[in-house]
């Protein structure tokens, strides 16, 4: 059986629970926290990480496409060359500039440093990154949704990694106002609901005590 380590909340590791939910991908979670990870196992002593029969595997992306050729069904990768690179595209999005927004300057500060670390936070701090800094990452999100899923009609690995950021920000007491951005709210909503995602959201939410 493969071994998923990783701590709840985290988008990274929800990203790889979500790829093996909708692949069928049976494994263990070892709840694990960053910086506690095995070095063997993950070289940088970050989350997520992977182990197997053929051995061990670290970083979401890399996992998330390993897994694709481990399981092909359903694809979560477009066979098509521009849309295979539009998802990977898609998925360097949410791990990069939504991350650095919804992450650190909202998720962690509001999140994650009171409740495991003890830490204060100031409101206004928060609120400043997302009156400033989300609505033009959101602008663009919005004005590249033409349909259900953003990249060649279905559901794929950019609609994973740009969704598990948003379960993050929706933690921390922010969501997309439809009235501005009706199309990515939707989006969002109709991400969460996917099995794949609802239970991953349901265990994840208790593990933050919400």
């Amino acid at each position: 059986m493969a071994t998923l380590y990783g701590v709840g909340g985290s988008p990274f590791v929800r990203k790889v629970r979500v790829v093996c939910a909708e692949k069928g991908i049976s494994y263990d979670h070892e709840p694990t926290f960053p910086g506690q990870v095995d070095r063997r196992i993950s070289p940088l002593g970050k989350v997520p990480a992977w182990r197997d029969e053929r051995g061990p595997l670290a970083d979401s992306s890399v996992i998330c496409a390993y897994l694709e050729r481990v399981k092909p069904e359903p694809a979560l990768y477009p066979a098509d060359p521009y849309d295979y690179a539009r998802a990977l595209w898609f998925e360097e999005y949410g791990d990069t500039a939504l991350l650095q927004v919804f992450g650190p300057k909202i998720f962690f500060k509001k999140i994650v440093g009171p409740r495991f670390l003890g830490q204060h936070f100031d409101p206004a701090e928060i609120q400043k990154a997302w009156d400033e800094e989300a609505p033009p990452l959101l602008d663009y999100l919005e004005g590249q949704l033409g349909g259900e899923w953003l990249v060649s009609g279905r559901f794929s690995i950019a609609d994973v990694g740009i969704a598990t950021q948003f379960v993050n920000l929706h933690q921390a007491g922010y969501r997309t106002d439809p009235a501005r951005w009706p199309k990515l709210a939707a989006y969002v909503a109709r991400v969460h609901a996917r099995p794949s995602f609802a239970a991953c959201i349901v265990e994840d939410n208790a593990f933050l005590g919400q």
